[in-house]
């Protein structure tokens, strides 16, 4: 697996936008519906989870759980930041009862005193970094950042940052929007790390935007355009990613090598840690249905089914042997994986947004 390096001090984000899907048989709670059903817990979360086609970690947890306790799990998903929007604004009359997204949303929620302390059965197993100190939140699955690439038209991956601003991606590349995006913010903070520097990393942006096609606001709409031939690269994340390979023969993933001051070549491919973390809802309508849930995800049971769907157990005592659980673990092998500070991402970020949108004139 990567070793961790330095720490990274960035700086939170504006809200990310996206879309409420309802999944599946699963259905959202409106108005006070999640009140009305105590055999009921209500999840919030961002997208990666769920499958498309139920076969998602979301899809089996969900079913075990609901025949195990009798509890049905209505499910809303959304953008990472939309979630935690969204439960502000029903502060005073709060729906869900397990919100769960990605860093730095989850710290956001945290710190708009969203979430209540509670500490899951087998939380204890879970790295001091992968969870809040005050037990306000925890990782149920551990992600990382990445990027993905067309397998059929590229007959290698990419290797280099700078290998991207060659002609042969004119327009033929494309992130999601920072401050928008969960995966797209990721982006902005893994290039700040790989060149060493925000000014480095903007201006190196700034060159990418003449053989980016745009804007966009969902990542996961991206894979299926570099599995079509639309795009020769996009950005991503391991475990969605890995997920969606399944059925998108052409999708590979990688990850750009650390540049710095020195040649590209001479750097490692660098990665961060992405978990999907959760957390109970302050005044949760059913909150403790929603301690069962955070204790059934967190369970042996629930983890050894994670890296089927492309993550990693967020317990350090779980470990998986199966196909999916080896060919995640050998796409790892080699890649540096740096730790953001993401109390100071949380804190600074939007102005690191703002600066990126006048780099690049989005």
């Amino acid at each position: 697996m990567p070793r961790n390096t330095r720490p990274l001090r960035l700086a939170p984000i504006t809200a990310m936008t996206g879309s409420l899907a309802l999944t599946g048989s699963l259905t959202a709670c409106d108005g006070g519906s999640a009140a009305s059903d105590t055999k009921a817990v209500t999840v919030y979360s961002a997208d990666g989870l769920k499958g498309e086609n139920g076969d998602g970690w979301y899809d089996q947890v969900f079913k075990d759980f609901e025949k195990r306790t009798g509890i049905k799990v209505k499910y809303v998903e959304g953008g990472s930041g939309e979630m935690v929007q969204r439960a502000v604004r029903e502060r005073t009359n709060p729906q869900a009862d397990v919100l769960v997204t990605l860093p730095p949303f989850i710290q956001q929620a945290d710190g708009k005193g969203l979430l209540q302390k509670y500490a899951p059965e087998g939380s204890g197993q879970v790295d001091a970094a992968d969870k809040a100190a005050d037990t306000t939140w925890t990782s149920v699955v551990k992600n990382y950042f990445g990027f993905v690439y067309d397998k059929k038209e590229l007959k290698q991956a990419p290797t280099t940052w700078n290998e991207l601003l060659g002609g042969t991606y004119k327009n033929r590349i494309q992130y999601s929007t920072p401050g928008v995006a969960g995966d797209g913010t990721a982006v902005l903070i893994k290039a700040i790390n790989d060149f060493g520097g925000k000014d480095a990393a903007l201006a190196y942006l700034k060159k990418l935007q003449s053989n980016n096609v745009g804007p966009s606001a969902s990542t996961g709409k991206l894979a299926p355009k570099v599995d079509k031939g639309e795009l020769l690269v996009a950005n991503g994340d391991v475990q969605m990613n890995y997920a969606q390979s399944k059925a998108m023969p052409n999708l590979g993933i990688w990850f750009p090598r650390a540049t710095g001051q020195a040649a590209d070549a001479a750097g490692k491919p660098t990665t961060f840690a992405l978990p999907y973390a959760a957390g109970l809802v302050v005044n949760a309508p059913h909150s403790e249905n929603g301690k069962k849930l955070l204790d059934f995800m967190l369970s042996a049971e629930a983890q050894q089914e994670v890296g089927k769907t492309g993550g990693f157990s967020a317990r350090t005592d779980v470990e998986s042997t199966d196909a999916d659980a080896v060919a995640l673990t050998r796409l790892m092998h080699g890649v540096e994986v740096f730790q953001p500070d993401w109390a100071d991402i949380d804190k600074n970020l939007t102005s690191y947004v703002e600066d990126w949108k006048s780099a690049t004139g989005s």
